[in-house]
């Protein structure tokens, strides 16, 4: 499922809220809410999506709890396997994007509150500059954002340190939550986690 957009989203969101009531609410917000129940809105569910509809989505109609697949965390956690995205590995292959499963506006059975009682929502969304000292301020300020880049095909094999394109044809993006930045032998780079 090409659902990087809404994670990106979920794990910026989780943090900032984290961030910005002191530590008061913990809560990891479900990538399946936003998956299944943004719409058009969002883009294309498990086939692609609009980061700017993701925090849209989260303001105006909220968003749930929920963690990672097979996890049982919060109302609705990630119902869809973990597979592998063009390597080969101990998870089953991904074959294609996939259907994106149907909005289910209930919780997960024995969770309390209700879904509805369990929705957060944020107070405004905006966009950052593509600037590097913006990003870095938002970030310093009010936490995690979400980026997205081109994916090249040299990018399957990375495996650590900073990552530069050098081969490899481009494959599409990718959207990630981006939580820092640094420099490494000179070269500086973003922090990010998907």
């Amino acid at each position: 499922c090409g659902s990087c957009w809404a994670f990106g989203a979920v794990e910026a969101i989780s943090d900032r809220t984290c961030i910005h009531t002191n530590g008061r609410v913990n809560v990891e917000v479900s990538a399946e809410d936003l998956l299944t129940c943004c719409g058009i809105q969002c883009g294309d569910g498990c086939n692609g999506g609009y980061p700017s509809g993701a925090w849209n989505f989260w303001t105006k109609k909220g968003l749930v709890s929920g963690g990672v697949y097979d996890s049982h965390i919060g109302c609705l956690p990630y119902t869809i396997p973990p597979c592998e995205h063009h390597v080969n590995g101990s998870r089953p292959p991904m074959h294609g994007e996939g259907d994106t499963p149907r909005c289910n506006k209930s919780c997960e059975a024995g969770y309390s509150p209700s879904y509805k009682e369990d929705k957060h929502f944020g107070y405004t969304s905006y966009s950052v500059s593509n600037s590097v000292k913006e990003i870095m301020a938002e970030i310093y300020k009010n936490g995690p954002v979400e980026g997205a880049f081109t994916v090249f095909s040299d990018f399957l094999t990375y495996k650590s340190g900073v990552y530069k394109h050098e081969a490899g044809d481009m494959m599409g993006g990718h959207a990630i939550r981006i939580l820092g930045w640094g420099v490494e032998n000179g070269v500086p780079y973003w922090l990010a986690a998907n």
